[in-house]
This record gives C-alpha cells, sequence and structure tokens, in this order.
C-alpha cells in the first residue's frame, strides 16, 4: 500500500502537482457514529417511500424484516439483519437524534474540510481510496482494512473521483480525489491527467483465492 501511494506520489510531482500533507481524518473519524445514525434514519424513511408505492408486496422495511425472519434458512443463511432491526426502531425524521447527529455527520464535517481546503489553499485532497478489493467472506464479512477515503466526501456530500492506482495481489486499489462544493470539473481533469500519466488501469482477474 505504502508502495502505491509513494508512486502515485512522485508521479504528480513530476507533472508539476505540489503536495501538501494534511492532518484531519481524526476529527472526521469523530463523528462515526453520528454518521451511522443519520444512515439508519435515513434508510428507513426512503426504503419506507419507496416501497409504499411500489408494485410490490412488501410496503415497509417493516414488511422486509418480517418476510425475512419466516424464511431465514434461504434469506439469511450466513448473516442477520441487525442493521435492518435497529433501523426500523428509529423515529421520524423531525426527531432530535437525527437532526444533531446529522449537524453532527454533515455540517461539522463540511466545515473540516472547508478550513482544510481553504487553509491550505488546495485544488483537492488525495489518498488511496482504500484497500485492496474486498473478497467474498461469510465468516467474518466483508474487511477493508484500516485505509478508508470515501468517508469525508460520504458525510459532506462533496463531489469524489476515484481512479485505478495499481493493483496488490493482482486485486485493484483505486486512488482518490475529493474537493469542495462544485469542485466537480477541477477534479475530472486531474482523474483523467492522472490516469495518463500513470497508465493503472488493469483488467482485474476472477480470483479464487489470495494465494495459489
Amino acid at each position: 500500500m505504502r508502495a502505491l501511494i509513494q508512486r502515485a506520489v512522485q508521479l504528480m510531482k513530476q507533472q508539476g502537482a505540489e503536495i501538501i500533507e494534511i492532518e484531519y481524518l481524526d476529527k472526521i473519524n469523530k463523528g462515526g457514529d453520528a454518521e451511522f445514525l443519520v444512515m439508519q434514519y435515513e434508510f428507513k424513511d426512503g426504503l419506507n417511500k419507496y416501497l409504499s408505492t411500489a408494485n410490490a408486496n412488501m410496503k415497509s422495511l417493516a414488511d422486509v424484516i418480517e418476510f425475512n425472519k419466516k424464511n431465514e434458512d434461504k434469506a439469511m443463511p450466513y448473516f442477520k439483519q441487525e442493521t435492518l432491526e435497529s433501523s426500523e426502531k428509529k423515529g421520524g425524521m423531525d426527531s432530535k437524534e437525527y437532526k444533531d447527529a446529522f449537524h453532527k455527520s454533515h455540517i461539522e464535517s463540511k466545515k473540516i474540510i472547508d478550513e482544510v481546503i481553504n487553509k491550505n489553499r488546495l485544488d483537492a485532497i488525495c489518498g488511496l481510496t482504500m484497500g485492496p478489493a474486498c473478497s467474498i467472506d461469510v465468516v467474518y464479512g466483508d474487511r477493508w482494512g484500516d485505509v478508508f477515503l470515501t468517508m469525508p466526501a460520504a458525510v459532506t456530500g462533496y463531489p469524489h473521483i476515484s481512479v485505478p492506482c495499481g493493483m496488490i495481489y493482482e486485486l485493484p486499489v483505486g486512488l482518490s480525489f475529493f474537493g469542495a462544493a462544485y469542485s466537480e470539473p477541477e477534479l475530472i481533469s486531474i482523474g483523467y491527467a492522472y490516469e495518463q500519466v500513470s497508465k493503472s488501469r488493469m483488467i482485474p482477474k476472477f480470483k479464487k483465492a489470495f494465494l495459489s
């Protein structure tokens, strides 16, 4: 992983980019619990609205949960539905818990990112998107490792582009660029320029295991 990011930095510097190291993830990560709360509320609200008008027997999240319970052997042979059930227990979008969590995860995260970008006069924030593509694991579930740069853009709603960065154990790893609101044109230009010089796009293989 370190070798990939070092190569990415070297390529960008060769093309004239100025690289500035920044610290901001610790502040963003503090809103992790609030982000999950927001997801639960918005997931329940959005799914209920969709299912209520859908041409299907399931009309609500509660219906989905009940169906899964009745068909547990087929619907949930490996994992259960803890997230669905915890989301169903949440109230409406007008609840104080949701509004407080939204402010902490969304509004405060935007302030953090805006401050970092403005203070350092950045065109974009860059880093590895996450670890190698996650393999299917019916025992432990998805395991992404400790590299995870998608959260800041996700909680703020700011634009984010990921381009190929290289391969680890023949598994693809992405390089992320994200920036302030409405910076899509700049990010597309940066991502395109990096792709042209890096030539890191490769056709991934369907591996049966990490090691053969």
